[in-house]
């Protein structure tokens, strides 16, 4: 946020977000959307969606996890949506974070995946489409979700 906020591109990028127009968040892209971050305490992020960015556990049942969490890991989805046409639930996707989104209210929370505990991995309301994961470093079904989010945007179709 404060690289964003010293180039003068916060103010922007809440407006496009908020303009109706086609808005696809890539893992820190998610992060970002919430109103504030762990990552630097209390430090407001875009706002776009209300919540919170949280650093990840680095113990689960007193085995130590590895941090950041990297590698492949299955989305579990929880609703249909055009973004996410012919991809099947559980499928897998890359992911390389430290910090994960946790909107206040579920209302667009579309997949789910675990490391630790629950984190939202696929968030979409109206015109934002956004993943925890990286689509582009996720093979087939990643380069799937790109397909469907342009021509979702070339429709003029709105994310829910």
């Amino acid at each position: 946020m404060s690289a964003l906020n010293q180039r003068g591109l916060s103010g922007p990028l809440r407006e496009f977000a908020e303009s109706g127009r086609p808005f696809f968040g890539i893992c820190l892209g998610l992060q970002l959307l919430l109103d504030w971050t762990d990552e630097e305490p209390g430090a407001p992020c875009l706002g776009i969606v209300p919540g919170s960015v949280r650093r990840l556990p680095d113990r689960e049942n007193g085995t130590a996890l590895k941090i950041p969490h990297m590698g492949w890991n299955s989305v579990a989805l929880t609703d249909d949506h055009p973004a996410l046409h012919g991809i099947d639930p559980g499928s897998y996707f890359y992911f390389v974070h430290s910090f994960y989104a946790e909107p206040t209210r579920p209302e667009g929370v579309l997949g789910t995946t675990e490391y630790g505990l629950h984190f939202c991995s696929v968030y979409a309301k109206d015109n934002v489409v956004a993943t925890q994961f990286h689509p582009e470093k996720s093979g087939p079904v990643g380069l799937r979700i790109y397909h469907n989010f342009v021509a979702m945007a070339a429709r003029g179709a709105r994310a829910s």
